[in-house]
């Protein structure tokens, strides 16, 4: 089993996560949601696999690239 880190494409804050550890997610499958300029922009599981650590809380600012999850896969 691999560790696979989950990045953020934009800087935005927190608004929702969706996702807890332990959870099985799907290739695609959002695992939390931010706010930048008043839009929902979601941040996807980039393969299929096991929450492994969410790295972040709702409210916290991120930049973009920042590794905001890590799943097992």
């Amino acid at each position: 089993m691999a560790i696979v880190a989950i990045r953020t494409e934009i800087a935005g804050s927190v608004w929702k996560v969706l996702a807890k550890v332990g959870q099985t997610v799907a290739e695609e499958e959002p695992i939390l949601l931010l706010e930048s300029m008043k839009m929902e922009i979601p941040v996807a599981a980039s393969e299929a696999g096991t929450v492994e650590e969410i790295l972040v809380e709702e409210g916290d600012v991120v930049t973009e690239g920042a590794i905001v999850a890590r799943l097992k896969v």
